[in-house]
C-alpha cells in the first residue's frame, strides 16, 4: 500500500485536502457533499458564511426550515437540514459546542457518538473524524472500492472491511490517511472509472501495457 501511495503522490503532487477554513466548514461539508457535486455544496456554504451561520452557536440557533432555504443549492437541502442540525445539536450537547472538547474523546468513542446521529454514516462520520478532527481513520468511499477491485486487490465492499485493509496495511498516520484517500479520489476522476482509463496510470508497472485486472477496460 505504501508504494502505491509513494506513486501516486509522484505522478498527482500533495492533493491538500479537505477544502474548509475551519473544523466547522469541514463538518458543514461533509453532510452538504452527500449525493451531491461539490460545486453546488460550495455555493451552499457561500450562502452560509453570507449569512454568518459557519458559527456553532449560529446554526445551533437557526430553525430548520431556514437553514433548508439556505443550503438549498446543495441538493436535498430539507434532508441535508435535518441531518446538519442533528449533527450540531450532538456537538452542543456532548461537546459544549466547541470542536475543542473533542480532544477529550477517544476516537471510537467519536466514532460512535457521531453513527448516533440520525443521518451520519461510516464515510460521513469518519471524514469529520479525518479531516475536521484530525484522526487516524481512512475514509472510504466508491472510488477507493472501485480502485481496489480495479487493479486486483481486493474484491468485497463492505466498508468496514475495505477500511481495515488499508488501515492494517498503513502507518497509523492521520495525514497519511488523508492524503493517500485524496490521491485515490485523484486516480479515480482519471482512470479507475467505472470504465477504466488505463493508458497513462500511474500504478503501471511498466512490464505490460495494461496494469489493470478490471475485466472491462478497455485497453485489455
Amino acid at each position: 500500500m505504501l508504494d502505491i501511495f509513494d506513486r501516486l503522490l509522484q505522478a498527482y503532487g500533495p492533493r491538500q485536502w479537505w477544502p474548509g477554513d475551519s473544523p466547522l466548514e469541514v463538518m458543514v461539508g461533509a453532510v452538504l457533499t452527500q449525493n451531491t457535486a461539490w460545486r453546488n455544496v460550495e455555493k451552499a456554504i457561500a450562502n452560509m458564511k453570507e449569512r454568518g451561520l459557519m458559527e456553532m452557536a449560529a446554526l445551533h440557533a437557526i430553525g430548520e426550515g431556514k437553514l433548508a432555504e439556505v443550503i438549498r443549492p446543495a441538493g436535498f437541502y430539507r434532508v441535508k437540514a435535518k441531518r446538519l442540525k442533528a449533527l450540531i445539536d450532538h456537538f452542543c450537547e456532548r461537546h459544549d459546542g466547541a470542536v475543542e472538547n473533542t480532544r477529550r474523546e477517544t476516537t471510537a468513542a467519536l466514532r460512535a457518538g457521531l453513527l448516533s446521529v440520525k443521518g451520519i454514516g461510516p464515510e460521513t462520520a469518519d471524514s469529520i473524524l479525518l479531516y475536521a478532527l484530525d484522526r487516524p481513520v481512512f475514509v472510504v468511499d466508491a472510488y477507493t472500492v472501485r480502485f481496489l477491485k480495479h487493479h486486483g486487490l481486493y474484491e468485497g465492499s463492505d466498508y468496514h472491511d475495505v477500511q481495515r485493509l488499508f488501515m492494517e496495511s498503513l502507518p497509523e498516520d492521520a495525514r497519511l490517511f488523508n492524503e493517500f484517500h485524496a490521491l485515490i479520489v485523484c486516480l479515480g476522476q482519471r482512470h479507475c472509472k467505472k470504465k477504466p482509463e488505463c493508458d497513462g496510470c500511474p500504478l503501471a508497472d511498466g512490464k505490460r501495457r495494461n496494469p489493470c485486472l478490471a475485466t472491462q477496460c478497455k485497453n485489455k
